[in-house]
């Protein structure tokens, strides 16, 4: 039976103009880094998904290494496209990133017009889509020229496989130069997807800036510190299935004392305002009014609809944010 989604669907969200853009994106965004693999549970990621969509959440970020293994996040996602929201295709922006590891050889990784070309129309076929909305270089290359890189992507959009070009995990200077040399080929840079969390503000070292100043919109991945800023860590234990427990993109050494200690203290500080600490942690993102939306990832539609929340509290005020930076700034 077909998914009946709710018509006020939109109300419930809130959504920021992309940079200089035409576009909006929804404040909060759905990422399928994980939990959308093959070994994962189809039924519980077409729930989240479609819950999402249901909240007004229009955006679905994918990249084609995603799974595990990779390319199997695409293939999920493209089945609950199918089944669920192609009649809705004009509602929703699909994002898609090349960059990392894909294949064997030469050819299968970072910034060759030759792999953003395959890997793209690789992507596509797994999705069953025509088109991506936002296509973006997942990674600078320290070796392909960057003319190469940006052309390509400038190539894909004429080609009209995607509607928009995008760039992530790039510093600010490298930044400025892939949004200059995209201008001079007559296709902007849309967006830019950076790691940043109260526990990661890398990109407030100057890449925000640079951003503002090129009209490009940003969208913050990894906000909750990879489940840091989720409260499963509070009592310095590792939970069972954690990403702390695989040891994958968070090792248990790093959970130290002082850490610990910072984590409790946000803690408090959400309990104040009676909410979790991830909404907090989305909240205090969301303060900062060149980030266009925040890219969240769900392991279930429950877990999705606590960090929605997040939109519906009121924004953190002046002494909110002051405590929190105070909480942050401890050695």
């Amino acid at each position: 039976m077909a998914y009946i989604f709710k018509e006020n669907r939109y109300e419930s969200m809130k959504y920021r103009r992309c940079g200089k853009s035409g576009l909006k994106l929804p404040e909060i965004s759905l990422g399928l880094w994980h939990n959308f693999g093959e070994p994962d549970d189809y039924n519980t990621g077409r729930e989240t998904i479609l819950t999402a969509f249901d909240a007004g959440v229009c955006h679905f970020d994918l990249a084609n290494n995603y799974g595990p293994p990779p390319g199997s996040a695409e293939i999920t996602f493209g089945r609950i496209f199918k089944e669920n929201l192609q009649p809705y295709r004009d509602e929703i922006i699909v994002s898609t990133k090349a960059g990392y590891d894909m294949w064997p050889g030469p050819y299968g990784e970072w910034g060759s017009r030759k792999y953003l070309v395959a890997s793209l129309d690789a992507s596509l076929k797994r999705m069953g889509l025509d088109y991506v909305d936002i296509f973006y270089h997942h990674r600078p290359d320290p070796e392909t020229p960057i003319e190469e890189t940006m052309t390509a992507l400038a190539d894909i959009v004429r080609r009209g496989k995607a509607l928009y070009a995008g760039i992530s995990n790039y510093n600010a200077e490298q930044s400025a130069r892939a949004i200059s040399v995209l201008r001079d080929l007559g296709v902007p840079c849309l967006i830019h997807q950076p790691s940043y969390s109260m526990l990661n503000r890398w990109i407030e070292g100057g890449l925000l800036d640079v951003l503002e100043k090129e009209g490009t919109g940003c969208i913050c991945f990894s906000p909750l510190a990879q489940g840091l800023l989720t409260g499963k860590y509070l009592d310095g234990k590792i939970p069972a299935g954690s990403r702390a427990s695989k040891s994958v993109f968070l090792k248990p050494s790093s959970i130290t004392p002082q850490l610990l200690e910072k984590l409790n203290a946000l803690n408090e500080a959400a309990k104040a305002r009676n909410c979790t600490l991830s909404t907090l942690a989305i909240l205090w993102i969301l303060r900062e009014t060149r980030c266009t939306s925040v890219l969240i990832g769900a392991s279930s539609s429950a877990q999705l609809k606590e960090n929605l929340a997040a939109v519906s509290k009121p924004p953190l005020c002046a002494e909110e944010l002051q405590k929190i930076e105070m909480i942050l700034q401890k050695p």
